[in-house]
């Protein structure tokens, strides 16, 4: 199997990483981690997050950054972003409303936005949920997205997590995107019913939605190997496809401690070969 780069979305312990990054981050590098994906940054300059890195023989390939359509916003975005070294920005979530009754609007500020990073040496990138597996014109909203969006302003960052739960094969899904996709986030989880409704938060959402589905579906977050997803046959199939960094992720940590989970991702990761 490929070795791929192997990173952990830092999301999975982000009480930790607010309470202590120096460390946090020296213990991520100390459980085999290489690569870091941010989801904000505690306050710090870029220049200290570097520093940090740096310290710790760490490489922050990805952030997710909520987009704007202020491109003085973004450009500030991505002049942080060269300094900390990222290659990639991801959007982590867009208003489904928004796809729904204004997607031309919504794939021109998409373009717009991409090609300020392209212009910056970032390639932006959309990781998805499961609700962009609803249908607009008889598509997928994540297929008509990229079919509107050429590559050089957004490629995918394909969720293995929500593409299962969406109730569609991650596998075939990643070769569907064979030679756009670089990332993938790895996400493993149980539950008695796919395509359930929503069962998690989102990032820079402050409306604090009630996630019904999550107690009655028994859904649950887990160390990945330990629930649904064949990461055999994901890997074998982001391999054929082309992607060369892997990022493990656990939005809550459940029946483990954030740290003890993301250490239990690596080492499962460690039995495939990576």
């Amino acid at each position: 199997m490929k070795k791929f780069k192997v990173g952990l979305q830092l999301f999975s312990i982000r009480d930790e990483m607010e309470k202590d990054m120096d460390g946090t981050l020296g213990a991520i590098k100390a459980m085999g981690y290489d690569y870091v994906e941010f989801a904000g940054f505690y306050g710090k300059s870029a220049e200290e997050i570097r520093m940090l890195l740096d310290k710790h023989g760490l490489k922050c390939i990805s952030v997710h950054q909520n987009i704007s359509e202020s491109m003085e916003d973004m450009q500030a975005h991505a002049d942080y972003l060269k300094v900390i070294g990222a290659k990639y920005s991801a959007i982590p979530w867009y208003d489904l409303e928004q796809f729904e009754s204004n997607f031309d609007g919504v794939a021109e500020l998409f373009m717009k936005v991409g090609k300020l990073f392209k212009d910056n040496g970032i390639q932006m990138l959309y990781h998805n949920h499961d609700f962009e597996f609803i249908k607009i014109d008889g598509e997928y909203i994540l297929d008509k997205l990229y079919a509107t969006v050429p590559a050089e302003s957004l490629n995918p960052q394909l969720d293995t997590c929500w593409v299962r739960y969406a109730g569609v094969d991650p596998a075939e899904y990643i070769k569907k995107y064979t030679g756009r996709l670089s990332v993938i986030h790895l996400k493993d989880f149980k539950c008695n019913k796919l395509a359930n409704g929503p069962v998690y938060e989102l990032i820079g959402d402050d409306s604090k939605n009630e996630m019904p589905s999550r107690e009655d579906n028994d859904f649950k977050f887990l160390p990945l190997g330990m629930g649904l997803q064949d990461f055999p046959a994901i890997l074998a199939a982001a391999e054929s496809a082309g992607v060369e960094y892997v990022i493990a992720e656990l939005d809550d940590a459940t029946e483990h401690s954030p740290m003890e989970s993301a250490q239990m991702s690596r080492e499962y990761l460690k039995t495939l070969g990576l």
